[in-house]
This record gives C-alpha cells, sequence and structure tokens, in this order.
C-alpha cells in the first residue's frame, strides 16, 4: 500500500483509494467501518466522507492475518 515516492502511512485514503488498494469492493469498506463489525477496519468520518490512515489500515490488516492463524 505503497504511495508515490513517499511513505505513505501518515496519508489518507478515500473508501474508494482503499478498496482500490484491498481489491475489494466499496460497499465491503464501508460495511467494515461499522460499530457492529466485530474488528472494524480503523477510520474517521469527516463530514459524510470516511477517511483511513494507511498506517492504521496495515496494522489492522496484520491483525486479521494473525488472527486467522489463531487455532
Amino acid at each position: 500500500m505503497s504511495t508515490n515516492g513517499s511513505s505513505g502511512n501518515g496519508r489518507l485514503l478515500t473508501v474508494e483509494e482503499l478498496a482500490e488498494r484491498l481489491n475489494l469492493p466499496a460497499s465491503w469498506i464501508y460495511a467494515h467501518t461499522r460499530k457492529r463489525s466485530s474488528d472494524p477496519i480503523p477510520g474517521f468520518r469527516l463530514g459524510k466522507y470516511w477517511r483511513f490512515r494507511e498506517a492504521d489500515v496495515l496494522d489492522w490488516l496484520e491483525r486479521q492475518r494473525v488472527s486467522v492463524r489463531k487455532p
């Protein structure tokens, strides 16, 4: 999930950008931002728009990968 030449960890992603990077539909991203999701994607709202910090999403992805391996 690196960006064009920058570290990218402080960059804010839109739902569409995150969906593209994860190769998932935007509807899946929205579904996993809801509080009723067991482990929601870390993000926040700016008005009506969701934004995601790349570093937070990378940490969340790592937790997902590790939790799948646990028996």
